[in-house]
């Protein structure tokens, strides 16, 4: 299931902080995001609602069902799907066009495919 922008920067927050409370979140996301209260136990239910939060009690304790390497994999392939059509060929074709590279980072970049 597909994470929102509000949903990615809540799972941030817990994934920084957890175990905590909505209450914590409620306060940090405020100081660092500017939402309020009710906005922020809107998304966490909605996190909760995908299966990526947990919520336990008493104190209404947020803990992570997913991780954040799991949460760039998902993302990552429903991009390549949705505007590479599924090739990651033509995802870094696209990439190597926008961006100038060193010779550094071609050869790190040629290191990962060969060890792949």
């Amino acid at each position: 299931m597909k994470l929102y922008d509000s949903e990615m920067k809540i799972m941030e927050l817990i994934w920084e902080h957890e175990p905590v409370s909505a209450k914590e979140l409620s306060l940090i996301a405020q100081d660092e995001i500017g939402w309020n209260k009710n906005t922020t136990y809107t998304v966490i239910k909605k996190a909760i609602g995908k299966g990526y939060v947990k919520r336990e009690d008493p104190d209404f304790i947020c803990t992570s069902l997913i991780s954040k390497e799991e949460v760039r994999g998902i993302e990552t392939r429903s991009l390549v799907d949705r505007l590479f059509g599924g090739s990651k060929k033509a995802l870094f074709s696209a990439l190597l066009e926008d961006e100038e590279l060193t010779e550094k980072d071609i050869a790190e970049l040629r290191e990962m495919i060969e060890k792949r």
